[in-house]
This record gives C-alpha cells, structure tokens and sequence, in this order.
C-alpha cells in the first residue's frame, strides 16, 4: 500500500541538524524525494551524500531563510530537477532566550528574521507552484512555546506565536487550491536549538533543562511522516506534543 510519501518531493529548510535532518533520513527511507536547505554547507552535503548512498534520492543548496532570493532557488531547484514540489517544511529557527532588559537587540532581530521571515519566505516561494498543481502541502514549525510564554522567552515565543497565526491565515488562503496545511509544535527536543542562546547562564539553564527532558529529534519526524502519509482528502492542521516528563 501506498503511504503517501513514496514519490514525494520535499523541501526542508533548517535541514543539516537537528529535526530537518531527522526529519530527511525518515521521509527518504520511506521514497521520498527530499531537497534540503541550511546555512552549513559541509554539513548539508554529507546528509545528502548519506541519502543517497543508502538508496534514497535527496538533493542539497546552501540556502540562508534570511535572504528570499535564496529560499526562492531552493523552491526552484526542487522543481526543475523533480518536476515539482509537494511539500514544504519551513523548520529553520533559533531560540537565543534572553531577559528582555538584558536588550539583545541583535538577537531579536535574527530570531525574527529566522523565525518569522524564514517562514514567510519558504510559503511565498511554494505558493505559485503549488497553486498551477492544485496541491502541495505547507508544513511550519512552531513550538510548545508558541502556545506558553515563560520569562526570558519573549522573543521567541512571540516568533513562534506569529508561526502559528500565519498557518492559520494560510490554512483558510489556499483552500480553493487543494492545498494542506501543518503547524507543529514540539516541546523539548535533542537538536542543537539551545546552543542558540548567546547568554552563558541561560545557555546553561537551558542545557541543563534539555539534558533532563529532550526526547530524539525522530519524534518530530514521525509526527511529519504522519501527517504527509494521510490521504490527500485528510488536512491535519496542528500537532502539539511534548516530551511525557515535560510539565510546561
């Protein structure tokens, strides 16, 4: 029986780490197609090589979600070597915590322009061809923290918040298309997200946190594969899930 990934071809930003890279391993073992963007371009082109030497067909381009121009050539890369797109996972982001009167002004502004930008950039660049197919599928990540702000965490649950209201607004959009739409939010889980603070002693709050309750990062994957495997009439619209040990 067919699972619905089998053939597939899936865009992941945010793809040499961490959840886009759990992510890839599980949806080209199971057929997919899967072109992976991120910043690390040593990093990316060894997953793919990995991939593909275990019969899975993954392509990779160096690809910062700050910069339009280059999630639109990674969109368009997918397209002109598979001859379409089916999926996007706008999974790249950042979480450098930080009191709000430390005045990180710099990190705010990357974690908006990762987190909210990025995201913005990777629906504005799979829109067109997801509307001349009449299909495609938009999967955004959120975070448990888009759903529950605690101190020091402004930021970026704001960012995360934002992912959530602009799935919403998207989910409603691009239903005369055929279109589905994802957001999910997973709570505490082993990628590298918390090296992100750039303040020691809340990087050091944060690892000792993750370090206590971080489940594996194929979670998210599966979570991915659930909702790509279901028949294309079936639109899962939000996954909240957390760690089973993680109260907030």
């Amino acid at each position: 029986m067919n699972n619905n990934i089998e053939g597939k071809v899936v865009v992941i930003t945010g793809a040499s780490s961490g959840l886009g890279a759990a992510t890839a391993r599980l949806l080209a073992a199971q057929g997919a197609s899967v072109v992976l963007g991120a910043r690390r371009a040593d990093r990316l082109q060894s997953l793919a090589d990995e991939l593909n030497n275990s019969g899975g067909k993954a392509l990779s381009l160096p690809t910062d979600v700050t910069d339009p121009d280059q999630v639109q050539r990674l969109v368009d890369k997918a397209v002109q070597t598979y001859g379409r797109i089916d999926v996007i996972i706008n999974n790249a982001g950042l979480m450098p915590h930080s009191p709000l009167e430390r005045r990180k002004i710099d990190d705010w502004n990357r974690t908006i322009d990762v987190n909210i930008k990025g995201v913005l950039y990777g629906i504005a660049a799979a829109i067109p061809y997801m509307k001349a197919q009449k299909s495609g599928h938009i999967i955004n990540v959120s975070s448990v923290a888009g759903h529950k702000v605690n101190p020091g965490g402004a930021v970026y649950s704001a960012t995360k918040t934002a992912v959530r209201v602009i799935s919403e607004a998207l989910r409603q959009e691009v239903k005369p298309y055929n279109m589905r739409t994802t957001v999910i939010s997973p709570g505490a889980i082993d990628t590298e997200l918390p090296s992100s603070a750039t303040e020691s002693d809340v990087a050091e709050n944060l690892k000792e946190f993750y370090e206590e309750y971080a489940i594996p990062a194929d979670s998210f994957a599966r979570a991915v594969a659930f909702v790509i495997s279901q028949p294309e009439d079936v639109d899962i619209n939000e996954i909240l899930y957390r760690p089973t040990r993680q109260m907030g």
